[in-house]
């Protein structure tokens, strides 16, 4: 089922997503529609927080659904080491429309769980990395605008408002 993907200005977006502790069908339910809405809006990755749930989950899939191989589920992830720089362009489903350029690690270890509750640790590089970091972001609050300039940020808020004004951000 492909859920409602919430906007700048929600407060689910900047706050910190609490722990999963149950590992069930609901959630692995809330999982699949994640991939199916993340699919459906041309993303790589979706936090929960995105479709109003406040858990520590995200999905990716860098491959866009190329490749099954590379779905990748996290439960209550934590990123254990960071390695180099890049800088890239980034969006957010979460705020359509905006693309700037963000600078993340290079290359990221990650530990999480998985659907069962079971541990694991995955690293990812270049558009992996930076995909893995943005959906931590938003499972402690933070969208991809706090990391660009004042300026910049004020320029998207300013952009917003408007929208929303006319009717045109819901």
């Amino acid at each position: 089922m492909i859920l409602r993907i919430y906007k700048y200005g929600e407060p689910v977006l900047e706050t910190r997503a609490e722990p999963v502790t149950e590992f069930n069908g609901e959630l692995r339910r809330l999982a699949e529609d994640m991939f199916e809405t993340m699919y459906a809006n041309k993303g790589v990755g979706l936090a929960a927080p995105q479709v109003g749930v406040s858990k520590r989950l995200a999905v990716l899939d860098h491959s866009a659904g190329e490749d099954e191989a590379a779905k990748l589920v996290l439960v209550n992830p934590e990123i254990l080491v960071k390695e180099g720089t890049q800088i890239g362009e980034e969006g957010c489903l979460s705020i359509p429309g905006f693309r700037e350029d963000v600078k993340r690690a290079y290359r990221v270890r990650v530990r999480a769980q998985d659907l069962d509750g079971n541990f694991f640790e995955t690293e990812g590089e270049e558009l992996l990395a930076r995909a893995i970091q943005h959906e931590i972001d938003h499972l402690d609050g933070i969208l991809f605008l706090q990391h660009l300039s004042l300026l910049k940020r004020d320029l998207i808020k300013r952009k917003i408002r408007k929208l929303v004004k006319a009717g045109e951000w819901d």
